[in-house]
């Protein structure tokens, strides 16, 4: 952003990005151990594969068939509507 707009803040850059989650413009994923990521992939219930390695994110498609990470087995009053899965491992590159 400073390359096409000269002097912006950090700050500035986060509170637009943070105003783009709440307007669902983009999700903030923030796999364990990495720096948060926002994505412009939103309204569905995807997941991710993360490289252990070299950090690589990759969005993968929701769990078919009987899925018990999408399925809490008590949801103690909650109404999900979203469920996060990390899957984690090496990418074909790091093997």
């Amino acid at each position: 952003m400073r390359s096409k707009l000269g002097s912006v803040s950090t700050q500035a850059i986060y509170d637009v990005l943070k105003a783009c989650v709440n307007a669902g413009l983009l999700r903030r994923i923030e796999p364990a151990g990495s720096p948060a990521r926002f994505e412009t992939r939103t309204g569905d219930n995807h997941h991710h594969l993360v490289c252990r390695n070299c950090g690589t994110v990759v969005d993968v498609d929701c769990v078919v068939g009987s899925a018990p990470c999408l399925t809490p087995s008590d949801a103690r009053g909650f109404v999900v509507d979203e469920a996060e899965v990390t899957f984690w491992g090496l990418c074909p590159d790091c093997l």
